[in-house]
Order: structure tokens, then sequence, then C-alpha cells
């Protein structure tokens, strides 16, 4: 089987499972009188959606479906329909007292079935699980998610802190890119250059921490006078999707102009996508580009600075 033959069966596979685990295959959803598509479109109209135009673009309806449920939320009560002011094609959409005691339970069910899924996990794994669906969002929705800062701490290193940086990087760029050995050697020499020339008052290494779990770093370090150099960006799978990155990013460049830096220098590769958006967000311009094949691979590196 081809790369994207084995990736279509794998997401194929993902979603038969999904929906096994979330019950939506059942012909009453969570054990009500509803359908899945009829739950949602009381929630739609319950949070906000005015009229059958915006319930259907929420939810990608069909419009013959849609106007059918609707006519019988209607004859039982449990909506009502009033033609707008402004265009009397559309009609405003609200739930009546009816329609909110029916859909009440619906949402007690669905709250608590969000809570058994997670309760069968460790604080962590919960952690990582909502990681995974926000990047999921974020991938297929074309747009970022909310990111909620409050799941992971920024702190300084412990012992032990600069080992994980290397290993994880090793692993990582391993499983993601192909890099070999050699690209395990230079985060060790950079981390072993950090630690030895460590200077307290212009340098600063962070460690991301999500429930007692490391799944982040960056480190700024003095490059030459009035230079600083950002090293070893790094954002776990675990953790990607709650902007993490950026707020790396975004402490050192912080603790730069405090420390009275000119200017931040960095090195990075085009291949690593994520990462360049986040420099070229926070202000970084590209300047110069390389080839190289040091890592078993061929690549082209960057080279971004900022001035401060």
């Amino acid at each position: 089987m081809t790369a994207i033959g084995q990736r279509i069966a794998a997401a194929r596979r993902f979603n038969r499972f999904y929906t096994r685990q979330i019950g939506v295959l059942r012909r009453n959803y969570l054990d009500s009188p509803y359908s899945l598509g009829e739950s949602r479109v009381l929630y739609e109209i319950l949070h906000g959606a005015r009229t059958a135009s915006d319930v259907g673009r929420a939810l990608d309806l069909d419009a013959g479906y849609l106007s059918r449920v609707l006519r019988n939320f209607e004859k039982r009560g449990l909506i009502t329909r009033k033609v707008s002011d402004q265009d009397a094609r559309q009609s405003h959409l609200a739930l009546t007292a009816l329609g909110r005691n029916a859909f009440a339970p619906l949402e007690k069910r669905s709250q608590e079935s969000a809570a058994v899924m997670l309760g069968k996990l460790k604080p962590a794994e919960q952690a990582r699980l909502v990681a995974a669906m926000a990047e999921i969002e974020t991938l297929l929705g074309g747009e970022a998610s909310p990111k909620p800062e409050s799941a992971y701490i920024l702190r300084a290193p412990r012992p032990g802190d600069f080992g994980w940086i290397v290993a994880r990087h090793a692993e990582l760029y391993k499983k993601e890119y192909g890099w070999t050995e050699p690209f395990e050697g230079l985060c060790a020499q950079i981390v072993a250059d950090f630690v030895n020339k460590f200077d307290p008052t212009c340098e600063r290494c962070w460690i991301a921490e999500l429930n007692g779990e490391n799944v982040g770093c960056i480190m700024l370090a003095k490059d030459k006078p009035g230079v600083a150099r950002v090293r070893l960006l790094l954002v776990d799978p675990k953790a990607r999707g709650l902007g993490l990155g950026a707020k790396l990013v975004d402490e050192c460049l912080r603790f730069a102009r405090e420390s009275g830096y000119k200017k931040i220098t960095l090195w990075t590769h085009s291949i690593l996508k994520a990462a360049r958006h986040i420099y070229e967000k926070a202000g970084f311009k590209l300047m110069r580009t390389e080839r190289h094949k040091n890592w078993g691979r061929a690549v082209i590196s960057e080279h971004w600075d900022l001035t401060l």
C-alpha cells in the first residue's frame, strides 16, 4: 500500500473508532428522542444561530433536511419562527420554553458522556487528548482554535531537563523529518555550550510543562555584543495547538529587550513550517538561505533576524 493509501486507511479507521466512541451511530443520540442532527440543530439555535441559513452554515446540512427538521420542531412547539423586519425571506429562530426544557437533558448527558470518556485517563493523558483534538480542529478547520494558555506553565530548567532537550529533539526530528544522529550531536553541542558558558545576566532557558510533563523548550543565548540567539525551540506533539511555540518566542523577546539586546538572530530550516510561521509573526525577517545534507536529508537552512 502506498503512503497516501496508508494515511487514508488510518483516517477511516479513526473515523470508525471515534463515531463508535461517542455513540453518534445510535438511533437516538444520548438516549434522547432526537437524532444527532436534530440535537445539533437545537444546540445551534440555543447558542445564537438566528436563521435557518445560520444553522445550515454552522452544520453544513442539506437545505431540504434542515427545512424538514425545523418544520417538525415548530409543529412540536420546540421553536418559534418570526419573519425578519429587514428581510421577509428570512425568519428568526428561537427555542421556546418547551424547547429549552427538551434540550436541557441532552446538554447534561453530553457533559456527562465527555466526563466519563476523560475520566478513564490520567490528567496528563487528558491534556494530550485535548491538545490532539485541538490540532485536528486546526488542521481540518483551516483556522486556529482557542488557545488555553493556562494548560501549561513555563519554568526554569531543573536537573535532567537539558538531557531531555537533546533526547526529545533527536526523537522528534528523526520521526518527523528523518534527521539522523549528527543532528542529535549538534543539539548536544548547543546545550553543552549553553550550560558551560551560561551567563545568568543575559541568557535564559525555558521549559514548558503540562501536568507535570515536559512538553516544550527554548533557549536565548548571547551571540555577540548586542545580539542574542534563539536556540532549540521545540513543542512536543501532545502540546501542539495550545499556542505554546508563540509563547516561548514571546518570552525570549521580552527577556532580550529587558537585557538590552539590540537584535535577535536564529537559524532554522524551510521544512519547519510551524516554527517559521511563529518567527515571521513575531517580526523576524529571513536574511539568507543555505543548502546542506548534514543529517541524512537534503535541507535548506535559513537565517532570520529581528531588530529590537
